[in-house]
């Protein structure tokens, strides 16, 4: 596949999205919304596909949207792009293998949007993330980042351009890992090795879909989504060689 915003490619299972515009420090703009839902595409309907890690070139994962794009935009323009823009977060999001996003430099706004649809955030110490879309005179940004940092942290965020330090996202629950950039490649190689060479594919995409589609619903709901999850786990039976596996290596 080509593309002219990203790159991508696929290997030993892991299949890596690069968001590649580092002249303009990784803006979003309306090619790389739709390279990015045609990468998640590619991705999700490879087999060989176990895990996709999400990645920024040049010294920034992403700077948010490109305004320099939208500023000669009409109003149904910018109200297209806006829409392509949610598509490329949800696609990512609806990823149904692992996807994790490796955040160096600045997510601000759409690059924070990107990384959070991501199943977790692996970072550098000189990571921030900042939601600053209400202090530009736009809306965006306001529901994700939310439900993950609450909503008061959110607000804050939003209302007076405040950026989150590597440490203080991992405490706020948005980062999962920082790790040194000498020592990033190390740390994702052996998170690959895990996912892609002793997990179940099976069973991480059916844990992904309980825990995603169960935060949304109320308790029983939830219940119902992972009982769901259960018999499907079951009646493929994949499970029975795991666990002798299991035990012979115990």
């Amino acid at each position: 596949m080509t593309f002219s915003t990203i790159l991508y490619g696929v290997a030993d299972g892991v299949a890596t999205i690069t968001l590649n515009r580092p002249d303009a420090r990784n803006a979003l703009n309306r090619a790389m919304c739709e390279d990015l839902v045609a990468a998640a595409s590619a991705a999700a309907n490879d087999d060989n596909v176990r895990l996709v890690l999400v990645r920024g070139a040049g010294p920034v994962f992403c700077a948010g949207a490109d305004l320099k794009e939208r500023k000669d935009m009409s109003v149904d323009e910018v109200r297209n792009r806006r829409l392509r823009g949610f598509a490329a977060y949800n696609a990512l999001e609806a990823l149904p293998m692992p996807a994790i996003a490796v955040v160096h430099g600045a997510a601000i706004g759409s690059g924070s949007e990107i990384a959070a649809a991501c199943d977790f955030i692996v970072a550098t110490p000189e990571a921030t993330f900042a939601t600053p879309e209400a202090l530009w005179g736009t809306v965006g940004a306001t529901q994700r980042l939310a439900r993950v940092l609450g909503k008061r942290l959110a607000k804050d965020m939003m209302f007076t351009g405040r950026k989150l330090t590597a440490e203080e996202a991992k405490i706020a629950g948005l980062v999962t890992r920082i790790v040194e950039a000498s020592k990033l490649d190390d740390a994702l190689a052996e998170i690959a090795a895990t996912i892609v060479g002793k997990a179940s594919a099976p069973g991480l995409r059916q844990a992904k879909r309980c825990i995603d589609q169960g935060s949304e619903l109320d308790p029983r709901g939830a219940l119902a989504v992972e009982l769901l999850a259960i018999e499907e786990n079951l009646a493929q039976d994949a499970w029975r060689s795991r666990m002798a596996a299991f035990k012979s290596s115990s």
